[in-house]
């Protein structure tokens, strides 16, 4: 198993008066290809689909956290995106959660792992990789820029239309 940092995030129990908390480990670009191919993680990429559609880690599935709202011309929380969770991915299930550069993907563990989900790894740097605004330093290399495997065509049953189709049925 690759080191990770692990954070752990705290939420009210539904039903106790407790407090529930999970750990979410933050890997990089390289640790979620490692665990991809040999440890059999499925790599969920939570940008919207048409960045998705320009090209994403080679087996990735697409789940946007946000959609795009054109008439309000921005981006808002895709209301399905836990149902389309639960309907395509057992709670149990291994799952790298990226994105363009790590801030949606870590939000989209925080909700799965609040909804149930126990082996969650965040992809830090996600597909464009992260950079200071300032400066344009790198602090967490992208998967693009590590020059590890991408596709510009939909993983098969990996589209974001395939995976809704399920969660309707």
């Amino acid at each position: 198993m690759l080191a990770g940092r692990v954070f752990r995030f705290c939420v009210p129990g539904w039903l106790a008066r407790s407090m529930h908390c999970m750990s979410v480990k933050q890997i990089n670009v390289r640790q979620a290809h490692e665990l991809q191919q040999t440890e059999n993680y499925t790599y969920v990429d939570v940008r919207s689909v048409p960045e998705y559609d320009k090209g994403h880690p080679a087996g990735a599935h697409n789940v946007p956290l946000l959609n795009l709202d054109a008439g309000m011309g921005r981006m808002v929380p895709n209301a399905d995106f836990l149902r389309v969770m639960h309907a395509n991915y057992p709670a149990n299930t291994k799952l790298l959660i990226g994105c363009q550069v790590g801030g949606r993907s870590s939000q989209a563990a925080q909700i799965l792992a609040s909804a149930g989900y126990t082996d969650l790894s965040n992809v830090m740097g996600g597909f464009g990789g992260a950079r200071d605004p300032s400066t344009g330093q790198v602090h967490a290399e992208g998967w693009f820029e590590a020059e590890l495997p991408v596709e510009t065509s939909a993983t098969p049953e990996g589209s974001y239309e395939e995976l809704k189709k399920k969660s309707e049925a």
